[in-house]
This record gives C-alpha cells, structure tokens and sequence, in this order.
C-alpha cells in the first residue's frame, strides 16, 4: 500500500469513527480521571485524603531484612511500604514505577499551568511514587528493584488487601548492579526535585541529593538488572535496550534540574550510546532523551542541533503520511507498535509530539520528512489529539478506553482489586485460588478504577473486553503518566 492510500485509508477511518468531527470530548473530565486511577494503585497505609475509597490499605509488611554486617551499622530493616502497583497484579515493580513518576512530574513541569484544581492531585500522585523511591534507595550502595515474588502473585487472583504472597524485596549493589534502574529512579527524583521546588523546597531539595546520590551509583557500578535479577525481572520487565539510555536520561534531568556542567559534559560523553531514535517508553528512553534536550538546550552555547535532529527524525518515524514512518496504524487511526499494552505507544508519543511542537512553534520551525512531507507544530498536535480522541472514543467501536469515561468502556479489566468484591462488600479473607471464580466469571467488575487505560485494542480497532486478554484489558501506570500531561494541554486548547 502507497503513502497516499495508507494515508487515505486513516482519514477515512478517522470520519467513520466521527474522530475530531462530531464527537467532542471532555478534557477536564479525562484528565480528572486520569490522575484519580493512581489512587487505585496505590500500595500502603491509604490517606485521610483517599477518594478512590473501595481501596483499602495493603502490604504494609513491606519490609525487607538486611544482612548483617560487620563493617557498617545498617539498620535491621528497611520499611518499602508504599509506592504504587504497576498494573493489575499485586506486585511493586521499581523500574516502570520511577518511570511512571518521571513522567507524572514532566506532565506538570510541561503542563502543570493548564491543570487547575487538578494540579494537587497530581503533585500527590508524584509525592506517593517518590516517597517510595526514597525509601527503595535510602540505604547507600543498595537499590531496591521490586517488592513480591511475580510468579507467586501471578499464581493467584487475590485482593492486594489479602495478599499472602511472599513480599521478597530485591535489591541491587555494586557487585549486582542495575544501571537501568538506579538511573531512571535518578530521573525521576531529578524531573520531580524541579516540580516541588515552587511547593516545598526542603523536600525538592532532598530530592535532588538523593538522585545525585542514586545516578553517581548507577554510573559508577554499571551493569544490566537483567544480570543481576534476571530470573525475577525477567519476562515482566527485563531491559531490552541496555542501560546506556537511562544514564543519559538521568543525566538529562539532573542538567535540567543543577544546570551544573557537568552533566552536559556527561551527556557529550556518552550520547553516542544513544541511537534508537524512535522508541520512548519505560524501557528506552531515547526519543525523550532527543526531545527533552533539544528544548533545554535551545538557548545554551552547546550544539543542541545532534539532539533535535534526532528528535525530527523521531517525528517522522511516527508521522503516518512520513516516507519514513516505521509505526503502523489501525484503519480507525490508532498508532500501533508490536508487543502488548499497545496504548502505551500512543499516550507516550502524543506526550513528546507536544512537547516538541512547543519548542518549534517557539523556534519558528518545522520539519522537513523529505517527499514534500513537512511537519508544522500544529500538524504534530493535530496527531497528539487524534490519539487521544481515539483513546476517548473516536474510534470504530464507539468505545472509550479509559475505565469510567464515557457511556462505553470496558468493563472486564484484567484487574485483581477492580474485579473482586471489595473489603466493604466482602469481609472476609479471598484466598489464591478462591478469588479464579472473579476472574473467570463475565459479569463486569464490581469496582470502577476509575480513569485507567487498558492496554486498547488490536490493529483492526477491535477489543474483545476480557480479562484473560491481558494485552489488551490491562491497564498500567505507564500508560496513564504520559496522558495525564496531555490532557491537562488539551482541557486548556480543546479545539
């Protein structure tokens, strides 16, 4: 199929679905309810403040024992209660839950100005992932990677209130290192010491000693977690593009938050590492690393050029009408990669296309994809609201992707809190095994989690709402992260 028919074939997709025609959509609302699912993900002792109420707290024995030793007085335990459940198991990833985080805090360095009353509510959301965070790096030359043990907690469909899985926690250390990880919670305490420096600078500023701490160990103790942890991070989150991104990632966002040199001389030093110009998500960081620099650098004595070039071309791998375009698309218009959770692609990529079409707009440019294909600020929006519309309901099946918005969602999300009775409904102790019956019953799940986006539908636009298709009915922190920031954007410019 040629560009222009591949191209016609979306535009026709696009008005059947009524995408950004006759349907309009409430941002306001979308974004509300994105920030609220992250309550639903919380792990710990609950606030005063909890609205998603149905939750209750979980896993306040996340405690992990440390070894003794002769050399240093490290205390007996480290208290890991808190912090947030990637998706709908039980378990406390680190490594997607810091991405997560960044990307909560770069929605409000970005987008804070739009959110309105929505804006507390996001800086809780970061506040509860990068309370966590201090604690998983609070002893020196430890990183904490994970709390639970995934083959267990996938063994069973159990509330996180009931949970009797063991609570293994997995750290890292100089001898098993784990680069990719210690440098992305750098990241996200770097990104989030920036925000709360207006709200509470003692807090901003613990934040940032603490990444510096965190990044200064992952560079100097380099190595893949996929080594040291293999067994356990692996197949869940296993680091498919090395750890060469997220050091400069993190490098990345300590600069914006010192503006030390130092960390452009890292970032000099090590940006060849840097090549897979279009990929973004919480295991490759590489188009952000492009876009985040080329905007911070835009009026610096350093050649910010190597970095938006890169970001152009990002661009244009993403630009359905591009010659180079290397995504697909569904015929309703839907941006797909391979793998599972495919709306993480979308809600990520629709993030960087706004934040880039920010700097071009402010720099009078636009991009040039060859083949008289060229890409102005607002054609880049024009894609960031596309996915967003589909994700809210312009698309073929009528149907909103995100839990709550909208007269059709789905209902059968692949979900262990959402899809059991809650503690309210049903006192008594759900066993492993006891909870199969809600697993595999087609009745919808008895508790909203309201606002999260499932994984979405498959390349021909259609879902099949069941929660054994985790692929499609799962929904993840980061997938919602991302849109946060971008519906904060569009509530401000709906048209």
């Amino acid at each position: 199929m040629g560009l222009a028919q591949r191209w016609l074939l979306i535009v026709v997709g696009s008005i059947l679905s009524g995408r950004g025609l006759t349907l309009r959509h409430n941002y306001g609302e979308a974004l509300s309810k994105s920030i609220l699912f992250f309550e639903g993900q919380r792990s710990g002792k609950l606030p005063p403040t909890q609205r998603m109420n149905w939750r209750k707290d979980s896993a306040l024995q996340d405690l992990y024992i440390l070894p003794p030793s002769n050399v240093s007085p490290l205390p007996p335990k480290v208290d890991l209660v808190g912090g947030y459940y990637d998706a709908g198991d039980n378990m406390k990833f680190n490594f997607p839950m810091a991405f997560s985080t960044t990307m909560l805090a770069w929605s409000v360095i970005e987008f804070g100005k739009f959110m309105g009353p929505e804006l507390k509510h996001s800086l809780d959301a970061i506040r509860w992932g990068t309370d966590y965070l201090l604690k998983a790096t609070s002893i020196p030359g430890f990183v904490f990677a994970q709390v639970g043990d995934p083959y267990a907690d996938h063994n069973c469909w159990e509330r996180p209130e009931d949970m009797d899985t063991p609570r293994t926690a997995f750290a890292v250390t100089k001898d098993y290192p784990a680069s990719e990880l210690s440098a992305e919670i750098a990241a996200a305490l770097a990104a989030s010491s920036i925000v709360y420096r207006k709200y509470h600078l003692s807090y901003s500023s613990r934040l940032l000693k603490r990444a510096t701490m965190v990044f200064d160990f992952a560079d100097k103790y380099r190595g893949s977690y996929n080594d040291s942890l293999g067994h356990w991070v692996c197949p869940f989150y296993c680091d498919f593009s090395g750890y060469q991104d997220e050091l400069v990632w993190g490098a990345a966002w300590l600069l914006k938050a010192t503006k030390l040199p130092y960390y452009l001389d890292y970032i000099a030093k090590n940006i060849h590492n840097v090549k897979n110009y279009g990929e973004f998500g919480w295991d490759s960081k590489d188009a952000g690393i492009n876009v985040l620099l080329s905007k911070l650098l835009m009026n610096s004595s350093f050649n910010s050029k190597p970095f938006s070039l890169n970001a152009d071309k990002f661009v244009c791998s993403v630009l359905p009408e591009s010659p180079s375009v290397s995504v697909s698309y569904s015929p309703g218009g839907l941006l797909f990669k391979p793998g599972g959770s495919n709306l993480q692609h979308a809600t990520a990529f629709s993030f960087l296309f706004l934040v880039y079409a920010g700097y071009l707009k402010k720099t009078n440019q636009q991009i040039d994809c060859s083949g008289n294909v060229l890409a102005s600020p607002t054609r880049l929006k024009q894609i960031a609201r596309s996915q967003v519309d589909y994700i809210l309901g312009s698309n073929p099946e009528n149907m909103s992707y995100m839990v709550g918005y909208g007269g059709k969602y789905p209902e059968r999300i692949h979900h262990r809190a959402s899809s059991l009775p809650s503690v309210d409904e049903h006192r008594g102790h759900i066993g492993c095994k006891e909870g199969s019956f809600y697993f595999q019953t087609q009745n919808p799940n008895p508790n909203l989690l309201s606002g999260a986006v499932v994984g979405g539908p498959d390349i021909k636009d259609s879902y099949a709402d069941s929660r054994a298709d985790f692929a499609h009915s799962e929904p993840t922190t980061y997938i919602n992260a991302p849109l946060v920031g971008v519906l904060a954007y569009f509530k401000s410019h709906p048209s």
